[in-house]
């Protein structure tokens, strides 16, 4: 009894502090990759268009038109990436359901042997799989899970992806913008704006994930960098031959 009372204030420990972050929602992955992909993005066509020697309204316009264009873009292509995969799963739910009614016990029985291939004696792995199979959604959900590794309640929605994704990618390329909507006449003002941002997107993303929030933020800080010199090394090269 004794012992019992010893681990209880334990086992209640563990169950407050045990929860795990949503890793099947929706809104995390075209968020993080859209937020990204706007700065790193109109951040290298800006400095593209101003190594050509161009005028500050024409790489104003150029950057408002990148945010604009990949804006939709990104919600476009998310809603149906998203849209596309839900309606997949969708259909593979339908054949399991099918399956469920016309052959009932041939599907308890692949369930039992599923259990018993993980280590469960063949009679409590039946016995498990009648008592699980006696309501059809119920075992829908079980036979989803197990065989195709999904959560038929947990899908992630279209609009929730092309929402986060648009919004994202609106606020990552409007970080490089700023100090020319703010009146600079130069480029430095909107690269340094946009690397620190960088920086910065790479450490809250490494909150997210539990990774280490300065190699993360130096990673982004590089990568979008690069691109970035690349393209203003591309722009002067252009601009010249020109």
């Amino acid at each position: 009894m004794s012992i019992i009372e010893a681990q209880a204030p334990l086992h209640e420990a563990h169950r407050d502090n045990h929860t795990h972050r949503d890793v099947n929602g929706g809104w995390l992955r075209p968020a993080v990759f859209g937020a990204m992909d706007g700065l790193v993005s109109n951040l290298a066509l800006m400095t593209g268009v101003a190594g050509g020697a161009v005028s500050t309204q024409t790489v104003v316009i150029t950057g408002l038109a990148g945010l604009a264009a990949g804006a939709f873009s990104m919600a476009a292509g998310e809603y149906t990436s998203v849209a596309s995969q839900r309606e997949l799963v969708q259909a593979e739910l339908d054949v399991e359901r099918r399956q469920l009614r016309k052959h009932p016990i041939d599907e308890m029985e692949e369930l039992a042997a599923l259990y018993v291939s993980r280590g469960v004696e063949p009679a409590l792995a039946r016995e498990v799989a009648m008592q699980l199979s006696k309501d059809p959604e119920q075992a829908l959900e079980i036979h989803a899970r197990e065989e195709l590794g999904i959560d038929p309640d947990d899908l992630p929605s279209p609009m929730v992806a092309a929402v986060s994704s648009f919004g994202s990618f609106a606020l990552g390329a409007l970080l490089p913008l700023l100090p020319y909507l703010l009146g600079a006449t130069a480029l430095w003002p909107a690269v340094l704006l946009a690397l620190v941002g960088l920086f910065a997107c790479g450490a809250l993303v490494a909150r997210v994930t539990a990774r280490g929030w300065l190699f993360s933020g130096m990673r982004q800080l590089v990568l979008g960098g690069a691109a970035a010199a690349v393209t203003y090394g591309l722009g002067m090269l252009l601009g010249a031959a020109l």
